[in-house]
């Protein structure tokens, strides 16, 4: 599909190219090519050519999660804050939100105490809302063990017990399980 997108973009437009650099880069940070996927942001940033900032931003997103996965965290922390700002002032709002919680990642700070991390939070509102642990891990890139190591951590941070307590403590209505 990435290759029928490659031809129709190089017939289309700047911000066509911009958005399939950005595509392979991902790709190839699914791939574990870090060398591969900074690359590829690399021509899509050169590609977009500061005229599609929404773009811009999402590339910029993308350049941090490459950075962040590669443990270079002043590089991933530069390029997640550069797309939160450059997508805060275009209104972009889930754009920026999701610039923001790949930078909530970066940091290998803790949160203090009781205060649930940006991973947990997202675990915690998809655990309550009804979602199984295989459904969350699916949902949010990640393994079923870190979605029940994530849910641990909330269940003992919050002093609860059940799903049915943390959707009662998070303000969500209870489902019926099947």
């Amino acid at each position: 599909m990435l290759a029928q997108f490659d031809d129709l973009a190089a017939r289309s437009s700047r911000w066509a190219r911009a958005a399939a650099g950005r595509c392979h880069a991902l790709l190839a940070l699914a791939l574990g090519d870090d060398a591969g996927a900074v690359a590829a942001c690399d021509r899509a940033l050169a590609e977009e050519g500061g005229t599609y900032p929404i773009e811009r931003g999402r590339i910029m997103t993308t350049l941090g999660a490459v950075h962040r996965h590669a443990r270079r965290t002043r590089a991933a922390r530069e390029a997640l804050g550069a797309a939160v700002e450059l997508l805060d002032g275009m209104g972009a709002v889930s754009w920026r939100d999701a610039a923001a919680a790949e930078l909530g990642r970066v940091s290998g700070r803790r949160a203090h105490g009781d205060e649930l991390t940006p991973a947990e939070q997202r675990v915690a509102e998809l655990a309550a809302d009804g979602r199984q642990n295989k459904e969350i891990a699916t949902e949010l890139f990640l393994s079923v063990a870190t979605v029940e190591a994530h849910l641990s951590r909330v269940y003992r941070k919050l002093g609860l017990r059940s799903r049915t307590e943390l959707a009662r403590a998070l303000g969500q209505p209870t489902k019926a399980q099947p």
